[in-house]
């Protein structure tokens, strides 16, 4: 949990995402990301350096009408002392039977989101927190890029004006392989998706493909990552990539100071014929 908690406190503090007085609530969908989220809110919340509360709330999709049992997510919200909320939905229904989506994923994360976001104002929550980690991030980034042809990306945190309802992922720097090496030595019992679509999607197939990269190009994924972050892509260049234009140095046109001082050792070198042999 130490290396968990280092990224996420890194997360808040980059994007400000948690202050004194939040009442968070927890997307739970009772598989790993979910249950680790709560599990390191739980443990930051115990240092002491802000003061909120939680709220744990699943929505039960009840594909092909069946009711899923949350019993393991339940046992665990109980164990970290957080109160869980189940709340039945028709979401399986409507996506599948009533619709018959070819591409269900969109639609249904839409109406989570709606739901989620009804039942966090319904408990007096100002904040709803979602259990996406680093690795989600590069995906839907380079989903977007590869599939819609666009640079974007969801953002770390988000303000839903017709809500009055802040959107955090405080897992934003944490690798998967994090997650899942704490969930297999901390979590019990995790609840398996009964998705119809589950394993078979685009994502899955980015994640593979992004795999095969890293594999293949050692540190692929920090790189995608370090750019999202140098462009500011919705948000996530944080503190360290924004800056206030009125306070640039026109002595450096305006540029980072490192940046300044190597264009001028590179002048100097030009002017001493250092790289004449280069040609024009």
């Amino acid at each position: 949990m130490q290396k968990i908690l280092s990224y996420l406190r890194r997360a808040v503090q980059e994007y400000d995402l948690i202050e004194n007085g939040d009442r968070i609530a927890v997307g739970v969908s009772g598989g790993k990301d979910s249950l680790v989220l709560l599990a390191a809110l739980r443990a930051f919340q115990r240092f002491g350096l802000y003061d909120y509360q939680l709220e744990a709330i699943t929505l039960d999709p009840q594909f092909g009408g069946v009711p899923t049992d949350y019993a393991p997510a339940a046992a665990f919200c109980q164990e970290l002392g957080i109160p869980y909320h189940v709340i039945p939905t028709e979401i399986g229904k409507i996506v599948f039977d009533v619709r018959k989506e070819a591409h269900p994923c969109s639609l249904c994360a839409k109406m989570r989101r709606g739901a989620l976001h009804d039942q966090a104002k319904e408990l007096g929550c100002n904040k709803l927190a979602l259990g996406h980690h680093n690795d989600d991030a590069i995906e839907t980034f380079m989903m977007n890029l590869f599939i819609e042809g666009r640079i974007g990306c969801y953002a770390p945190k988000s303000y839903l004006s017709r809500k009055d309802l802040t959107l955090i992922r405080p897992l934003s720097f944490v690798p998967e392989r994090e997650i899942i090496r704490y969930a297999k030595k901390q979590i019990p019992e995790i609840v398996k998706s009964k998705c119809p679509v589950d394993g078979h999607t685009s994502r899955e197939t980015m994640k593979q493909f992004i795999y095969a990269q890293e594999r293949e190009n050692p540190g692929f994924k920090k790189r995608i990552f370090g750019a999202m972050r140098r462009a500011n892509v919705d948000g996530w260049g944080g503190k360290t990539f924004i800056r206030n234009l009125a306070d640039d140095d026109l002595s450096t046109n305006g540029k980072p100071e490192r940046f300044h001082l190597l264009e001028a050792e590179i002048a100097r070198r030009l002017k001493e014929g250092q790289y004449a042999d280069l040609g024009n």
